[in-house]
């Protein structure tokens, strides 16, 4: 399946606006295991590294303990378990499309373009969401944090999905929203797009990028030229 480009996306906090949901999965399990809930705003800084890292730096910030650190296996396995499971029944409660993204993937698909996306989060969610927010067949590929053995910043989950598309990493781009996608385009030496006031607690100023967008009205006229480049 040869493509003119590739455009790599991250989910949460790119595409999707998924803050309110993984809230109320995240404080279900906080107050089930008896630690203190976060505010939708808190949980933005918190999420992109997947369920795990989500949980045990908001039990650092809040309860002052590492969850590295839980020495009971069991009950960290519990922790991840059940925010998942809750999660993934409530995916899509107040979950929105960024404004813009929509128009986005149809003009991507009429210019040939090949949309992947490239997630922290597991894969079979990731599935979930994109279909129940009705987006999943605009694109050539998903791959979540357990698609592969490696995952963001590890360049490899954006250089393996370029040779399952069989694309070219020289017509690649990647949009996300925070260091890990920074990183991992980095390393894989593409340009990056940013999208302002993503699941991070960095500044804009500390994520490398090459182009920073508010939202994705009138992206086309950044990509363009990165088409135009490779014609």
């Amino acid at each position: 399946m040869s493509q003119n480009y590739t455009i790599f996306l991250d989910l949460d906090g790119t595409l999707v606006d998924t803050a309110p949901d993984l809230m109320m999965a995240h404080n279900h399990v906080m107050k089930k295991f008896g630690y203190q809930s976060k505010t939708t705003e808190e949980i933005r800084n918190l999420v992109g590294k997947g369920a795990g890292v989500l949980i045990g730096r908001s039990i650092w910030g809040s309860a002052k303990k590492e969850f590295s650190k839980i020495t009971d296996q069991k009950i960290k396995d519990e922790m991840v378990k059940e925010f998942i499971d809750y999660y993934g029944k409530n995916i899509i409660v107040e979950s929105k499309l960024l404004n813009g993204v929509l128009d986005f993937l149809k003009w991507s698909k009429k210019n040939n373009i090949s949309l992947a996306v490239c997630t922290n989060k597991q894969e079979h969610l990731a599935i979930d969401l994109l279909k129940k927010i009705d987006v999943y067949n605009y694109f050539d590929y998903v791959a979540g944090s357990n698609t592969f053995d490696y995952c963001k910043p590890d360049p490899r989950h954006i250089t393996n999905i370029v040779d399952i598309l069989q694309g070219n990493i020289k017509k690649s781009l990647m949009i996300g929203d925070s260091e890990v996608d920074s990183m991992a385009a980095r390393s894989a030496d593409i340009p990056f797009i940013l999208v302002e006031d993503g699941y991070t607690d960095k500044n804009i100023n500390q994520i490398p990028h090459e182009h920073l967008i508010k939202d994705f009205v009138g992206i086309e006229k950044i990509v363009l030229n990165y088409l135009n480049d490779n014609t």
